[in-house]
């Protein structure tokens, strides 16, 4: 399996199938590529604000590729011509290929469009089963408790995605409670230094995850990637 890092909380995930997360790419400044260059499977969607969804519609358009998201997003994304599988938080759907259960994430859903919300249900993070490996995207989310009781003690994780930006999401501290709940093989951090309100040193987090649990983190700058 392959994981590129594409800029915020962009994920490119590729093993039996291909799959791209929360694909914010146009007018991402951090961004390693742009949405025209995106082939993939699936596109996973984990709430409806700009940085997350981005570009999941145009890409959608032209691979034809489902749109996996909460029930609400999905119907808002159907509305605007694309196929879409919507689901909702705990629930699980094999796919061809790839498993995706939907987890809770602590934050809103909403896009936003000439100063009018179009609010989007709740947001979510994704438990991903592929290659026989387990990923957890935890979407923009606060530190919360099921994190520790439901998906760390239940789920044999190999790569957990945390956000590490404060402001809208956990904060570094946070990230590395998150960390040692999750006991994951590997923690990469994201949705961080994309712009001055969220600007973090990722290698003080680094630093806190490798002394205090169980995982290696591994900091990953937009375009790079590693197999395992």
């Amino acid at each position: 399996m392959k994981i590129t890092f594409l800029g915020h909380s962009c994920f490119f995930i590729e093993g039996n199938k291909k799959l791209i997360i929360d694909p914010f790419l146009t007018g991402n400044p951090a961004a390693a590529k742009k949405a025209e260059e995106i082939e993939t499977d699936y596109i996973l969607v984990s709430h409806g604000h700009g940085d997350h969804l981005g570009d999941a519609v145009k890409i959608a358009e032209r691979t034809k590729a489902p749109i996996i998201a909460p029930n609400e997003l999905a119907f808002f994304c159907r509305r605007q011509g694309v196929s879409v599988h919507p689901m909702h938080i705990g629930g699980a759907y094999k796919f061809d290929g790839v498993r995706v259960k939907l987890t809770q994430a602590w934050h809103g859903s909403g896009f936003v469009d000439d100063n009018a919300i179009s609010f989007t249900g709740n947001p979510c993070g994704f438990l991903i089963w592929m290659d026989d490996r387990c990923l957890y995207h935890s979407g923009d989310t606060g530190l919360f408790g099921d994190i520790n009781h439901v998906i760390g003690r239940y789920n044999k994780i190999d790569v957990a995605f945390l956000p590490i930006g404060d402001n809208f999401t956990m904060g570094p501290e946070d990230a590395v409670i998150a960390a040692e709940w999750l006991k994951a093989r590997m923690v990469v951090p994201m949705h961080y230094n994309t712009w001055p309100v969220i600007k973090q040193d990722p290698e003080l987090f680094k630093k806190q995850v490798d002394a205090k649990t169980q995982s290696k983190c591994l900091i990953l700058n937009p375009g790079e990637n590693f197999e395992f």
